[in-house]
């Protein structure tokens, strides 16, 4: 297939706004797609890259290459020289990225140009686009959309059944089964805005402790332990602690869902990025355990003795896991029967967040398991914690924001009057907001590289963001974890912005 007919689809797709638009472009591109090509055509659609970070800079990609004149690329062309540049490292590595670029830009059309600095710099992102694709595939090769959806959440992998869908069609849906040592994908949580408002939309539940630690799927086959992370990677080999934590449970074969984190003296949970970093270890894991030991805390049981569990109520899958994994290793929770009970629910929120957790997961009691999905069973409540910051610059956008200041450099005020940049973001922007900012930035620009404007520092953005992580990339140390536009605060001078000692003073537990 070629690179061009799915930048057009892609571009196609950003611009519909209907649903069913959407589906019906991705499904004429699946009829037309050889199966090879769908593990490539999927992860471009959503404006990502199989091989993931390619860690070729802004000034590699911005060195203009004259266009060729009409299409003649293909996805797996472009794949290739793809994975060729995530491999190049050492001596001469920069120069050799140079010459690959620079080849594969250059047999690439203008339209296509565009579309591979998006894919490659991250701004050709449309994060909801598996859900449309599985209703694409579906409609272009004739099988049930449940099938598909319910395949996809046992493969793991859309593009796996994509193209077992495109090379034989709906039967090949009957390969992809709950299998213990292959990880599926885990269920996810809406938000609600509070835990009365969960509590009154779900009705029975149970209110769990939401840990902010790093999500594992925990595999037993009698003496073989295999641990997942949420995005499918094994790292079993880093996180002995959790090995010897499953070989210890009664059951000989199951499939558990839940967390590691660690936890200090005191028992209270240490920061996201001291877990992170730990289960990121992968050299001297011995010496990693020791000094920062991890603990698995688990809140759902897929599959148990062999018995497929994903379309038990949870109140039953809960049982199980109960009857498996002991009270320590399992989830604080507290029940509740409605709207009309959600003053307990509060309660338990309330000490949650001062045994030093993030918020609360309120869960149905008669819902399946919707694994790879973000479910409306599941609704997670946390604090969101708000910043007034100052805009430093901002990159022009790519994809459905070509021609639009999109990524904001985001400071925040130093004792001495100056800004400390405390990271990026796109996220929360409306159309209407992009279209404010672009022409509003614009107006008190200072330079413009063509990548990124620098702006004088007086316009003020409110962020919410979900917390800190430690990071010597920035100025004070520290960056700010999902942060997303909240509204602009024209009413607000920069001199009123929030401090880096006002941030760093609410969050000690990262200070650098």
């Amino acid at each position: 297939m070629l690179l061009s007919r799915v930048a057009d689809v892609s571009r196609e797709v950003a611009a519909a706004s209907a649903r069913s638009r959407k589906i019906a472009l991705l499904a004429e591109l699946f009829r037309e797609a050889d199966a090879r090509d769908a593990p490539i055509v999927i992860p471009y659609l959503a404006g990502r890259l199989p091989q993931g970070r390619l860690g070729v800079g802004w000034k590699t990609l911005s060195r203009p290459v004259e266009p060729a004149a009409r299409p003649g690329l293909t996805v797996r062309e472009v794949d290739a020289r793809l994975t060729e540049l995530g491999t190049l490292s050492g001596p001469g590595s920069q120069a050799e990225r140079a010459r690959v670029v620079g080849e594969l830009m250059g047999a690439a059309t203008a339209d296509e140009q565009r579309f591979l600095l998006g894919l490659i710099t991250g701004e050709v992102r449309q994060g909801a686009l598996d859900a449309v694709a599985i209703e694409g595939l579906a409609q272009a090769t004739g099988a049930g959309a449940a099938e598909v959806r319910r395949a996809v959440m046992l493969a793991g992998s859309l593009q796996a059944v994509a193209e077992a869908l495109l090379a034989d069609g709906p039967p090949a849906l009957d390969r992809f089964r709950l299998t213990v040592g292959r990880p599926v994908l885990p269920m996810l949580a809406q938000t609600a805005a509070s835990v009365a408002e969960a509590v009154g939309r779900l009705g029975a539940c149970a209110v769990e402790e939401k840990l902010d630690g790093i999500r594992v799927q925990v595999h037993r086959d009698g003496t073989d332990v295999r641990v997942y992370t949420r995005t499918l990677d094994e790292i079993t080999d880093r996180l002995p602690e959790v090995t010897s934590a499953a070989l210890g449970l009664a059951g000989e074969r199951f499939v558990l869902d839940g967390e590691v984190l660690s936890f200090d003296a005191e028992g209270r949970p240490r920061s996201f990025q001291e877990t992170a970093g730990r289960v990121g270890s992968r050299v001297d894991v011995a010496t990693a355990a020791e000094s920062v030991p991890v603990s698995p805390v688990f809140f759902d049981a897929l599959s148990v003795d062999g018995h497929d569990l994903l379309d038990l109520p949870f109140a039953e899958r809960h049982a199980e896991l109960a009857r498996l994994v002991p009270e320590p290793m399992r989830v604080r929770r507290t029940l509740a029967a409605g709207a009309d009970d959600a003053a307990p629910a509060e309660d338990f929120l309330a000490g949650t967040l001062r045994r030093g957790h993030e918020g609360v997961v309120v869960k149905a009691l008669d819902a399946p398991y919707s694994a790879g999905r973000r479910g409306a069973s599941w609704l997670k409540v946390k604090p969101v914690h708000t910043l007034d910051l100052v805009v430093l610059a901002v990159e022009w956008g790519h994809g459905r924001r070509t021609g639009k200041l999109s990524n904001l450099h985001l400071g925040a005020r130093r004792a001495d009057g100056s800004y400390a940049m405390l990271g990026k973001t796109f996220k929360g922007m409306t159309d209407a907001m992009l279209a404010w900012q672009t022409e509003r930035l614009q107006r008190i620009a200072v330079q413009d590289d063509g990548w990124v404007v620098t702006v004088r520092p007086e316009l003020v953005v409110e962020i919410a963001y979900d917390g800190l992580q430690r990071s010597s990339r920035y100025p004070a140390g520290v960056t700010l974890r999902f942060a997303r536009v909240v509204r602009y605060r024209e009413d607000k001078r920069p001199e009123e912005a929030d401090t880096v000692e006002t941030l760093l003073a609410a969050h000690p537990e990262v200070r650098p």
